[in-house]
């Protein structure tokens, strides 16, 4: 995990509309984790316009909260429009993906309890 500079022993700043998820797949999505404690952590995700998101459930609660961008994300069997501002919960081990991106999303994702990124050889 990369980390920005530590204030003291127990706060980490960030520069969030600095953070450049990498790498990126061959759809130009990106997702990076950048805080993490005991009980949560929270990263950023990155999918580009006309991309398509292959996320399968996850162990973890999430909420998404998009910074830029619309399309739709289809939670279970609900789709919901989001945008600028969108907050949207997902419940551990319910399917879910954004669809219909119309333009770049940057989405803050935090999930409880902490998110583990798997590891590549």
């Amino acid at each position: 995990m990369a980390y920005a500079r530590v204030l003291g022993e127990h706060v980490h700043a960030h520069e969030v509309p600095e953070l450049d998820p990498q790498p990126r797949d061959a759809e130009g999505h990106g997702y990076v984790d950048f805080l993490a404690s005991t009980e949560l952590s929270v990263g950023l995700a990155v999918w580009l316009a006309g991309s398509i998101d292959r996320q399968q459930p996850h162990k973890e609660d999430e909420v998404y909260y998009v910074i830029s961008g619309r399309g739709s994300i289809r939670v279970a069997d609900e789709d919901r429009p989001v945008k600028p501002g969108s907050l949207v919960f997902v419940a551990a081990g319910v399917e879910h993906r954004f669809h219909d991106i119309e333009e770049d999303l940057r989405v803050l994702v935090f999930w409880a309890p902490p998110h583990v990124a798997p590891r590549h050889a």
